[in-house]
């Protein structure tokens, strides 16, 4: 049997560090949110939605039309809030709408 000491981690411990090691985790969870976009939004605002970015805790959401962009930017906290509640952390701290 190996004795290694008392250094064991959880598979969960390990991944976790080696993404915010490599600085890893913004883009799995732009990744993860890409994802859950057209489901939770719907497939109508998925199709006006150019791209979605997330920096620095800042989701930036490119929207082709003009009303849309508009009837969205009154629901950002919503938005926000699903979005953080399906990452499980709080990884979005302002959603900017374009």
């Amino acid at each position: 049997m190996d004795n290694r000491g008392n250094n064991q981690t959880t598979l969960k411990e390990a991944l976790k560090a080696m993404l915010e090691h490599y600085k890893l985790k913004g883009k799995l969870n732009q990744s993860r949110i890409r994802h859950q976009w057209e489901e939770m939004m719907g497939p109508s605002i998925a199709n006006y939605t150019r791209d979605i970015k997330l920096y620095q805790g800042k989701l930036f959401i490119i929207i082709d039309s003009a009303p849309l962009r508009q009837e969205l930017s009154y629901g950002k906290e919503k938005i926000k809030r699903l979005l953080n509640e399906q990452l499980g952390e709080e990884a979005i701290q302002e959603v900017i709408i374009r």
